[in-house]
């Protein structure tokens, strides 16, 4: 956020003259300017909004004051945003669906979406929904869709590239915030998708017109027309070749509960003492950091009002967020996450999208989660615990760590994977990991997890 008079503006809220996203007391407003009252005002007379709102497309909202110079609208809150290179294929899928759904009904309406930023969309409540209030513009008879590039490059360029080439392909808006180059999607792609009508036209035919209007500096190309029932098709056929992709990448932990040796004993202990452990610090908002399917978040969802759930395997978030979409739960919020690498702040002035751990810290999570993680941390990452400990206090006031000891079979495999350097790994041991970790946490609760090799542990910060 940047400081404007009394407000402070959103630092990614300067590429649109029809408004300007700001927050006041905590609280996310938008001011829109009179260059765009005329549209603000038919879309709500039309009923427009309306429509989009009911359909659960679009982040409500209600109007504040009015007056000459400015119009002030407050969207409902959305307490964690997460950014599209932060989402799994399935959840990206539907938001590009999202979007098309909602241009699709605007030109039905008379209006158009008149950009398709990928940034226009985050998860709420167990879904996907449009928070951009004011992307929306007049239709103009027989213009083309005037975002229809930028939706490719948003949304249709990372999904191929994704089916191809694996999903860590999902996260390229962090090297292009403004969307993939249409020329590097089609270099990407294999010489086989000149063959398909689909790939040919929206991406290769779309790059090598990209490379001949390049030098058309005085934008002396006029621009084709084309009738609404023409641009309804292009719709259809974005919409229906998307619903239709998928991606197939085995990954090691999409089925981690069926590969794990707790027994049940264990099992429903360790879930015992979280449920026990949140309830006596009572806990509203947490985050399960590596938390795979959301197996042990969904242990509190009586008692907790959000659930963060992030894990660097992509299957294990798409199984994730299927069953939220299935069991219509709300509080659930998965993300794709490395903890050794967390997302960081990109765009102009490396302000635009803030770092993950910016975010987190900012929403303060009273619970912080990390089961059989710290292994992974301190032998995959080669990450100190003191380092690692450091990381944990910087966004939480309440620790629930779970310590595989050395005599777990997954530590055992991780020791072997060093060979020649399994000595410089001597460190790891229950000992130094509470001793390291007292520089920023003190024991509250330290348990033995039954017929296992692990230890629980509860820690708040200093």
């Amino acid at each position: 956020m940047s400081q404007t008079s009394n407000k402070k503006t959103h630092a990614s809220s300067f590429r649109d003259p029809s408004g300007v996203v700001f927050q006041e007391d905590g609280v996310v407003k938008r001011s829109i300017n009179p260059i765009y009252f005329s549209q603000y005002d038919a879309l709500t007379s039309s009923g427009f909004y309306k429509k989009l709102i009911d359909s659960k497309l679009l982040i409500p909202h209600e109007e504040l004051s009015r007056d000459e110079d400015e119009i002030i609208i407050k969207p409902e809150q959305i307490s964690f945003i997460t950014n599209p290179y932060e989402w799994s294929f399935e959840q990206y899928k539907h938001a590009a669906l999202l979007t098309l759904k909602i241009h699709r009904l605007a030109l039905a309406n008379e209006f158009i979406l008149k950009d398709a930023s990928a940034f226009n969309v985050t998860f709420h409540k167990g879904r996907a929904i449009f928070i951009d209030t004011l992307s929306f513009d007049f239709y103009e008879e027989k213009t083309p869709w005037r975002a229809y590039k930028q939706f490719v490059s948003h949304f249709l360029s990372p999904l191929l590239l994704a089916k191809y080439h694996g999903a860590d392909m999902l996260k390229m808006l962090t090297l292009h915030s403004d969307g993939i180059p249409i020329r590097t999607t089609a270099s990407l792609l294999p010489w086989k998708t000149k063959l398909n009508a689909f790939t040919y036209t929206n991406i290769h035919l779309l790059a090598k017109m990209e490379n001949k209007y390049s030098d058309d500096y005085k934008a002396e190309n006029s621009i084709k027309p084309l009738s609404k029932k023409a641009q309804n098709n292009i719709i259809e056929s974005l919409y229906d070749f998307i619903k239709k992709l998928e991606i197939n990448q085995q990954t090691e932990w999409g089925d981690y509960y069926n590969k794990t040796n707790y027994n049940t004993t264990s099992f429903n202990q360790k879930a015992l003492l979280i449920k026990q452990w949140a309830l006596e610090i009572n806990v509203k908002k947490v985050i399960d950091v590596g938390g795979n399917d959301g197996t042990f978040g969904r242990e509190l969802l009586a008692q907790a009002d959000e659930i963060l759930v992030t894990d660097i395997d992509q299957n294990a978030v798409d199984f994730n967020y299927k069953n939220i979409l299935k069991n219509k739960e709300t509080k659930i919020l998965p993300f794709v996450c490395d903890v050794l690498n967390p997302s960081p702040s990109i765009g102009f002035n490396n302000t635009e999208r803030e770092s993950l751990l910016i975010r987190l810290k900012e929403y303060k999570p009273d619970l912080t989660m990390a089961l059989a993680l710290i292994h992974h941390i301190t032998l995959s990452g080669n990450v100190p615990f003191y380092k690692s400990a450091e990381f944990f206090a910087g966004f939480s006031e309440n620790l629930i760590l779970e310590f595989p000891t050395r005599e777990d079979s997954w530590v055992q495999s991780l020791l072997v994977r060093k060979r020649e350097f399994i000595k410089h790994f001597d460190f790891y041991n229950e000992e130094n990991f509470e001793k390291e970790y007292a520089h920023f946490f003190i024991i509250s609760n330290k348990i033995v997890i039954q017929e296992s090799d692990r230890i629980l542990y509860l820690l708040k910060r200093k």
